[in-house]
């Protein structure tokens, strides 16, 4: 039975943020700052649902992979959401 509101959806908290998605966004935005190859990336974490959604820009493709790779290393997370992009890539450049 969907939950017309979210007040009423027994799996969230009284402020309607689940605590294992706090949980799930803390440890990868620890992992991000601790591995050498994402530590200095403008990288942004949340999570909805124990799905990890990776914002931000990136140096290089691997990178980019290595910060999702960090992020479904952590246990309980159900899905990435890689949504990084590189410097240079995406509006046009002049």
């Amino acid at each position: 039975m969907p939950w017309p509101y979210p007040e009423h959806n027994p799996y969230l908290g009284n402020d309607g943020v689940h605590e294992e998605d706090l949980r799930i966004a803390a440890l990868v935005a620890q992992r991000l700052s601790a591995d050498w190859t994402t530590r200095r990336q403008q990288i942004s974490v949340s999570v909805q649902n124990r799905v990890v959604i990776l914002t931000g820009m990136v140096a290089d493709p691997a990178t980019r992979r290595a910060a999702g790779d960090l992020a479904w290393d952590v246990t309980g997370v159900f899905d990435v959401c890689n949504a990084l992009t590189l410097y240079g890539r995406g509006r046009g450049r002049r």
